[in-house]
C-alpha cells in the first residue's frame, strides 16, 4: 500500500509507490498471495524455473499451498490494471511524441496437449531458414511503449492471447484502440500533440489496419516483406488510349526487389548515425498495394450487387438479411441455392461472398469446373494439397453446379472437398436443379447401371436384379 497522498506524484519512487496501490486493487481474489507473489518474481536474481521456489523468498511469506491456490483461484481485473499502467509516465522519443510498438511473442508448451486453444507457432531456428521449426503454444499480442537509446527495455501496456479462429487485423486493432483511449483518459495524449506512432512488424496488414485504426491520432508504420509489389497512382492528368477505354485504377508495379521499378522519391533524407553510418530514408506519396476483395476470387467489380424485393415478391427480405449477418459462416453451416436459370442465384451467391470478404472472411468463388482442376491435380499426385488449399477458406462458393455433368471419379472428388469442410467450414452452392434431380448425379448412377449390365442375381424371387440394385429395364433405360 502507498504512504503517500494520491496527488503527490513527483519522482519515480511517487508513481512506483501508488502503482502497488492499484494493482493490488486490481487483485480481486487470492489478492495477498498474488501481491507477494509478484513482488517475489521481482526480486528473484536469476530466472524464474519454478513457481514452487519462490517460496522460499522473503518477500513470499506464505506457503507453496497458498501459492497454487491463488494461481488456481485467483483473478485479476485485467481492465483496471491497463488503466493503471496507462497513467504511469509513458517513455517519448525525442520530439516528445509517444511511440507504441505492436508484436506477436509465441508462449510456446508443446508438453500440453490437453490445453486448449493451441496453435502451431513459428520458431526461427540458429542455423538458417532450414533450421525454422513449428511448435504449439499459444500466440500473445503485445503493445509496449518504446523509447530512444541504446535499450531493450519497453514498458509494456497490454497482452492478448490470440485464438485459432481470430483474425489478427481485427484483433490487433481493437487492442490498439484499446490502448489508445487509455492513454489519452490518462492524460498522456492532449489536442495538438503529435500523433502517436504505431509501429508494426512485417506480419501485419498495415494498410488495412490503418483503416481499422480511423479516428485515432496515429500514424501507422508498417514494416514490409521484401518481395511484395505494390503499385504506384495513376499519372494526372490522364491521357486516354488511342483505342479508348476506361482510366485504369492503378499504375505501374513497384517491386521491391527491383530497384529499377522505383522511379524518382518525392522526399529523401540523409542522417548520419553512430552506429550505422549514413541511414538514407527515401519517400513516395500514394504507393499502394492493388486493391482486391481479401483474397477472395470474384469476378464482380464495381459496387456490391443489390437485391430489388419489390421486384420478385417470392424473395423473403428476413431470409437475405439473416444470410447477410453471415452468423451461418461463423458457425459452418452450409447454404444451398437451387432455383431456374435467370432467377438471379449466381447474383445472390456474388452478393454474399463479397458482403463476407469485406467483413475479414477468407472466401474462394469458384465455377463447376473446380472438378476439371481436381481431376488434373489428382492425375499429378497434388490433390491432397489442393483439397487442403479449398479447406482453409472460411466460405467456398461453388456456382453453375447444376450445369456440368459429372462422372463417378469428379463426383468422388468433389465429394472429398465437401467433406474436407463438413462441420468446420462454409459451403455455399448455387444449381439450376436440385441434387436428387440433377443431372450430373443421374449420369454418375447411369455408368453404375451399364457397368453391371449382364450381371444379374437371384434373390429367392423370379424378379431379377443389376448388380447395383436396379431393375434390369430401368437400367436398359438408363444406358
Amino acid at each position: 500500500m502507498s504512504l503517500l497522498h494520491h496527488d503527490a506524484q513527483r519522482d519515480a519512487f511517487d508513481f512506483a509507490s501508488h502503482f502497488r496501490e492499484d494493482f493490488y486493487a486490481c487483485l480481486t481474489r487470492r489478492g495477498d498471495t498474488l501481491f507477494e507473489l509478484t513482488d517475489a518474481m521481482l526480486c528473484e536474481n536469476g530466472p524464474v524455473t519454478s513457481p514452487v521456489d519462490l517460496t522460499l523468498l522473503a518477500e513470499h511469506r506464505r506457503g507453496h499451498g497458498a501459492l497454487y491456490d491463488a494461481l488456481n483461484r485467483g483473478r485479476i481485473d485485467v481492465d483496471g490494471l491497463r488503466r493503471a499502467l496507462a497513467v504511469l509516465p509513458q517513455p517519448k522519443v525525442a520530439d516528445n511524441r509517444l511511440v507504441l510498438a505492436v508484436d506477436v511473442s509465441n508462449w510456446l508448451c508443446p508438453d500440453a496437449p490437453t490445453s486448449p486453444d493451441r496453435l502451431f507457432c513459428h520458431v526461427y531456428g540458429r542455423n538458417g531458414r532450414s533450421s525454422d521449426q513449428v511448435i504449439p503454444g499459444w500466440p500473445y499480442s503485445f503493445v509496449a511503449a518504446l523509447e530512444t537509446g541504446r535499450t531493450s527495455w519497453c514498458q509494456l501496456l497490454d497482452a492478448v492471447r490470440l485464438g485459432p479462429d481470430d483474425d489478427v487485423a481485427e484483433v490487433t486493432a481493437a487492442q490498439v484502440r484499446r490502448v489508445i483511449t487509455d492513454l489519452i483518459d490518462g492524460g498522456q495524449w492532449e489536442d495538438g500533440d503529435a500523433d502517436i506512432l504505431i509501429v508494426f512488424d512485417a506480419g501485419y496488414d498495415a494498410p488495412r489496419t490503418a483503416y481499422l485504426l480511423g479516428g485515432l491520432p496515429v500514424d501507422v508504420l508498417g514494416r514490409m516483406r521484401s518481395d511484395r509489389v505494390m503499385r504506384k497512382p495513376v499519372p494526372a492528368p490522364w491521357i486516354s488510349l488511342p483505342q479508348g477505354g476506361r482510366p485504369p485504377k492503378h499504375g505501374k508495379e513497384f517491386r521491391f526487389a527491383k530497384p529499377d521499378t522505383w522511379g524518382e522519391p518525392d522526399a529523401a533524407t540523409v542522417q548520419v548515425t553512430d552506429r550505422y553510418g549514413s541511414a538514407q530514408a527515401l519517400g513516395r506519396d500514394r504507393i499502394h498495394p492493388r486493391l482486391t476483395t481479401r483474397s477472395a476470387r470474384i469476378d464482380h467489380e464495381g459496387e456490391l450487387p443489390l437485391i430489388d424485393f419489390e421486384a420478385d415478391s417470392n424473395i423473403d427480405p428476413a431470409t437475405i438479411h439473416t444470410l447477410a449477418s453471415r452468423e451461418w459462416i461463423k458457425k459452418g453451416e452450409p447454404l444451398c441455392l437451387i432455383g431456374d436459370s435467370g432467377t438471379g442465384k449466381s447474383h445472390l451467391l456474388i452478393a454474399l461472398g463479397a458482403e463476407a470478404a469485406m467483413s475479414g472472411f477468407r472466401v474462394r468463388y469458384v465455377l463447376a469446373k473446380l472438378v476439371n482442376e481436381l481431376v488434373e491435380t489428382a492425375d499429378e499426385r497434388q490433390l491432397t494439397k489442393t483439397i487442403a488449399r479449398y479447406g482453409r477458406v472460411d466460405l467456398l462458393c461453388i456456382d453453375e453446379l447444376g450445369d456440368m455433368e459429372l462422372d463417378r471419379r469428379g463426383a468422388e472428388l468433389l465429394f472429398q472437398v465437401l467433406t474436407e469442410r463438413e462441420e468446420k467450414n462454409s459451403v455455399a452452392i448455387a444449381s439450376n436443379e436440385s441434387f436428387s434431380k440433377a443431372h450430373m448425379f443421374r449420369r454418375t448412377r447411369a455408368r453404375c447401371c451399364r457397368t453391371a449390365a449382364g450381371s444379374t442375381r437371384h434373390s429367392g424371387s423370379s424378379r431379377s436384379q443389376t448388380s447395383c440394385g436396379h431393375p434390369p429395364r430401368a437400367c436398359a433405360r438408363r444406358s
